[in-house]
């Protein structure tokens, strides 16, 4: 579902309401071109779901970084990984299943995801702002995705 964000505001928007929408167990995979938002969204659901957004950086060089909040959050930069199966190796689905789990970069690792638990969004640069292709788990209603095409 394309939702067109006119500013950082609304990518910030964007991340608030997908913390509302989230379960335990949810993986959020992220991808997009360097400067398209992606830690920008991260830092606005972590603040929604209580956690300090000031702690949230793009795990690049650490490749995962953990978040306290209402639901914790697992942050992996899977850029840097060697393949799917590193995932495993970092110990993301444990660290991931009591609270939520968000990769950047996540075409890397697509294979590997829980497809019932998989938000897949997808942001990109347009002339006026940035798109988010957002699409939620199998069989999940997400009524703002209904209603809201532009931010």
């Amino acid at each position: 579902m394309p939702i067109h964000l006119t500013d950082e505001a609304a990518t910030q928007r964007l991340g608030r309401l997908l913390a509302g929408s989230v379960q335990t167990g949810d993986v959020i995979a992220l991808d997009g071109p360097l400067g398209a938002g992606k830690t920008t969204l991260v830092r606005a659901l972590v603040a929604e779901l209580g956690g300090e957004p000031a702690e949230v950086s793009s795990p690049t060089f650490t490749l995962l970084n953990r978040y306290d909040a209402r639901l914790p959050v697992v942050h992996v930069d899977a850029y840097r990984l060697q393949g799917p199966g590193a995932l495993a190796g970092l110990g993301f689905d444990e660290l991931a299943e009591d609270g939520i789990g968000i990769i950047e970069w996540a075409e890397r690792v697509l294979a590997v995801l829980p497809t019932a638990h998989t938000w897949h969004i997808v942001l990109s640069h347009r002339a006026d702002g940035r798109e988010a292709q957002v699409a939620p788990p199998p069989g999940r209603s997400v009524p703002w995705l209904q209603s809201d095409r532009s931010s």
